[in-house]
């Protein structure tokens, strides 16, 4: 039942995001009593019944068809993220396969690859965005505050992204452009929700976020979804200073939901300088603040 209240949450939020001249609609210069459509108006637009529309958003719609996914996705304009988001929150049962496992494990040859990398900063995440290993640039580039083995602690030890850049002031200081993290922080959770609804520990995750962060609980709300396969952020690191990096995020196959990131500078700039300062620091076993 909780996954048809995130779809009826999901279309209303997107309905509202998208005003009638827009969709092709008069809006007659009138005020509207709700922002965005009506639900009379995306449901013609889309070609379904009012009333199916209606029980869609409220939580009685199961077994939706492509077909009326489809056309919904097309009214509300939504992009490739989106409809696939609305894809699995429509259909659970065709999201990713379950791991059936509590506590996500990682296999030795992943940290015996991110290892090998040496100075190239790498991490290694889980479905719901744990940090499962690191090696000692990526620590270093991330959270060098931290103890080096606080990955190995699955048991509610694991440092989280989403956590860290919402409850931790160390790591929040790393982004000088907050705003846009918090944004990717949280659609990338939200569309991962979708991906892996029965993930255990998830609605303890969104929870105390929720509890603890009234940043978190605005972005949540919204709804939004993003993913960040490859981004390239600013950074202002504490040893370092300034550095300006791309993350490229690489899936493993063979370990359902997890994903390696792998950070580098472009070749001869001054980021590039700093981040083979700060790698060759963390080799070189020197604590990092």
């Amino acid at each position: 039942m909780e996954r048809i209240s995130e779809l009826g949450e999901f279309l209303r939020t997107r309905r509202a995001r998208l005003a009638p001249a827009e969709a092709g609609l008069p809006d007659y210069g009138g005020k509207r009593r709700v922002p965005g459509l009506r639900r009379e108006e995306l449901a013609q637009l889309a070609g379904i019944s009012v009333g199916y529309y209606t029980r869609l958003e409220q939580g009685a719609g199961a077994n939706v068809s492509d077909e009326v996914l489809a056309a919904l996705a097309r009214v509300l304009r939504l992009d490739d993220t989106e409809r696939s988001h609305l894809h699995g929150l429509a259909h659970p049962d065709r999201a990713a396969a379950r791991s059936g496992e509590c506590v996500e494990r990682l296999r030795p040859s992943v940290r015996n690859m991110i290892e090998a990398l040496g100075g190239v900063p790498a991490v290694v995440l889980g479905r719901f965005l744990d940090i499962l290993a690191w090696n000692r640039a990526g620590h270093a580039l991330l959270a060098g505050y931290l103890p080096f083995e606080a990955p190995d602690e699955p048991a509610g030890g694991r440092p989280n992204v989403v956590r860290m850049i919402f409850l931790d002031a160390r790591y929040r200081a790393l982004y000088p452009d907050l705003d846009s993290k918090l944004r990717d922080a949280v659609g990338g959770l939200r569309l991962l929700t979708g991906q892996w609804p029965d993930e255990p520990g998830r609605y303890e995750l969104i929870a105390e976020l929720t509890r603890e962060s009234a940043e978190f609980a605005t972005l949540w709300a919204d709804h939004s979804v993003r993913t960040c396969a490859t981004h390239t952020r600013e950074y202002r690191h504490p040893a370092v200073g300034p550095l300006v990096l791309t993350g490229e995020t690489l899936m493993l196959p063979d370990d359902a939901g997890q994903r390696m990131v792998i950070y580098h500078a472009a070749p001869g700039s001054p980021s590039a300088d700093a981040l083979r300062l700060l790698t060759a620091t963390a080799g070189a076993g020197v604590s990092v603040p």
